[in-house]
């Protein structure tokens, strides 16, 4: 016994430690992974049976995880089954308790049930009430996220199953609506464990393509089991991400997954979806027309009503005689010209009255007609320009030349001796000179 305890002994601790010149014996590896997997705790997982076979005592089934495509085989005693109230069977959705058991000599890996319960209704409803809830409070939800169905989409991406009525109803019905309506189809699973990653992956290739508009997501009615991958957080996170509006067409009217409350418009059926994604090219034509009717009377009316608006205007005096207008105007104007004829005329005269008698005044005033009432203007030094006029007698002493104006004209003088402060004596005249307008007068005056 102690030979093979050395022999033991002297093999590498780990796995890492082993070679090719030192390896573990084949039971050292197994005895190990059995008392790793022995140390592993049960678990409870959900999944779907797609397997049950009864053999014995025992029963063998396979479980399939619900979104994705993994399955591992399982085994469970039958008095467990037996505790069951309902009987398992396959496309059963079931919750189990698993403990990871390692067979030493064969070396397979074996999930053994502890416990299995079957997931009812009650329960899935639970489930997606608190998942809507959840999502709710996150706002994916909300009345502001929903963005509007174009009126007239160029193309529609379809999101359907494989040859399946809600993609019949779709395309039948849009395209009585619309003959030229374009459908993008895209074939997916609409149930099962790869519905959610298929309807993902063609949601999301739709949305990436610019010339699509709006995406329906169709199906036909089912169970709620049948409907799950349409309340899966997945697919619904996705949705909220779009850019294209989405409309949700999922089953029936009483049918309400969560892809109903994150799409954009939630039609009640397919065929609903076809209605409300496009017009309906009957009544576009029957409104086309009305619009024109509704145009073509309204325009009929305001031409009427301008057309009786000018005769009114027309029948006014004004544009019935246009000219009564002008002559009037151009009697006011012969009135205006000969009033300011006539006032014009007025202040000439007026002017030409003022003017004579400021003339006549001056003319009075004049020292000419001092000189024509007899009167004469001396100068001393017989010289105009500059000599001074005599005012005083004493201003001729010493004989003195004087020149005299007289209203006639003009001569020259001489001075003998100032007059006495009596009367003077009037001059005698000495010497005879012609008056010319410039000639001189040589005259001696005595006392």
């Amino acid at each position: 016994m102690s030979e093979p305890q050395d022999s033991l002994a002297a093999l590498p601790a780990t796995a890492g430690e082993t070679s090719p010149d030192n390896p573990w014996p084949l039971r050292l590896l197994s005895e190990k992974l059995k008392a790793h997997i022995d140390r592993t705790p049960m678990a409870w997982v959900e999944g779907q049976i797609i397997e049950l076979n009864h053999r014995g005592s025992a029963s063998y089934l396979t479980l399939r995880d619900v979104d994705a495509e993994v399955s591992l085989p399982a085994s469970i005693w039958a008095n467990n089954l037996n505790r069951l109230d309902t009987t398992l069977e396959r496309g059963s959705r079931v919750v189990a308790q698993l403990k990871p058991e390692f067979w030493l000599k064969t070396g397979r890996l074996n999930m053994s049930v502890r416990d299995i319960r079957p997931v009812g209704l009650g329960d899935l409803l639970a489930r997606i009430e608190r998942l809507r809830q959840a999502l709710a409070a996150e706002g994916l939800f909300a009345d502001e996220l929903k963005k509007p169905l174009p009126y007239l989409p160029h193309r529609i991406g379809l999101i359907t199953g494989r040859d399946s009525d809600a993609k019949k109803d779709v395309l039948r019905n849009a395209a009585l609506r619309w003959p030229a309506v374009e459908f993008d189809v895209r074939e997916v699973a609409v149930q099962g464990v790869t519905a959610v990653g298929q309807v993902t992956a063609a949601l999301l290739d739709l949305d990436a393509d610019p010339d699509v508009d709006v995406i329906v997501i169709a199906r036909g009615g089912g169970s709620l089991e049948d409907l799950l991958p349409f309340s899966n957080e997945d697919l619904i996170r996705a949705v909220s991400r779009a850019t294209t509006p989405v409309v949700s067409a999922i089953g029936h009217e009483a049918d309400n997954p969560l892809l109903d409350y994150v799409a954009d418009l939630r039609a009640s059926t397919p065929t609903d979806a076809a209605k409300r994604i496009v017009p309906d090219v009957a009544e576009e034509l029957a409104g086309l027309a009305y619009a024109r009717d509704q145009m073509r009377r309204v325009i009929h009316q305001r031409v009427e009503r301008e057309s009786e608006r000018l005769e009114q205007l027309r029948s006014r005096p004004v544009l019935a005689q246009p000219l009564t207008m002008v002559d009037s105007r151009a009697d006011e104007l012969r009135r205006l010209r000969q009033t300011s004829t006539t006032a014009l005329t007025s202040a000439l005269a007026r002017g030409q009255d003022q003017i004579t008698h400021l003339r006549a005044q001056l003319l009075a005033l004049s020292p000419q007609k001092t000189l024509d009432r007899g009167y004469a203007v001396v100068h001393l030094d017989g010289r105009e320009d500059s000599g001074a006029i005599v005012r005083d007698p004493a201003q001729t002493e010493g004989g003195r030349d004087l020149l005299i104006r007289v209203a006639g004209g003009k001569f020259t003088a001489q001075a003998t001796a100032p007059a006495s402060s009596g009367t003077a004596p009037r001059p005698r005249k000495t010497t005879q000179q012609k008056k010319t307008g410039s000639s001189t007068a040589s005259q001696d005056v005595r006392n």
